[in-house]
């Protein structure tokens, strides 16, 4: 698959129902209490950027990155399309804002993802890509509906 990532101002209805079926999903699975996926509105921060992926014309998947601090950053926002699942999005996504968040300097990347066997298939992924556990950061409290994650870079 040939995929395009692009930084994406959050304006497009693409993006508007792909974060809103990432929205959805998350609350089959976690209390509202639990649930850190960001709507529209709060990713549209100057400390976050946020990229889309498209093969073609079709919007495919999605992600970002929030600044926590000068040497740390966390993942914001990966999502795949239910569409087009399998097809190796995620992980296009994934090494590319580790890609990014080594050229802007950070010496930590960090994510919150779920602990409901939904969220498996996401822990493996970044497991994969060299993440490991580790304890709430930023402003995350321990929570039975989260794992934490984090890689050196």
């Amino acid at each position: 698959m040939t995929f395009d990532i692009r930084v994406d101002d959050l304006r497009g209805p693409e993006i508007a129902a792909l974060l809103q079926e990432h929205l959805d999903d998350m609350a089959k699975w976690s209390p509202p209490e639990s649930i850190h996926a960001l709507d529209l509105g709060r990713l549209r921060t100057p400390q976050i950027t946020f990229w889309t992926v498209w093969e073609g014309a079709e919007l495919v998947g999605c992600g970002a990155i929030r600044k926590l601090d000068d040497e740390h950053a966390e993942i914001k926002s990966m999502r795949t399309s239910s569409r087009h699942r399998r097809k190796g999005v995620a992980a296009f996504v994934l090494r590319y804002i580790l890609e990014e968040a080594a050229r802007r300097g950070y010496r930590r990347l960090s994510l919150e993802t779920g602990s409901p066997a939904a969220f498996e298939p996401a822990r493996r992924l970044y497991a994969r890509f060299g993440f490991t556990l580790c304890g709430p950061f930023g402003d995350y409290v321990d929570d039975s509906f989260s794992v934490f994650m984090t890689r050196t870079l």
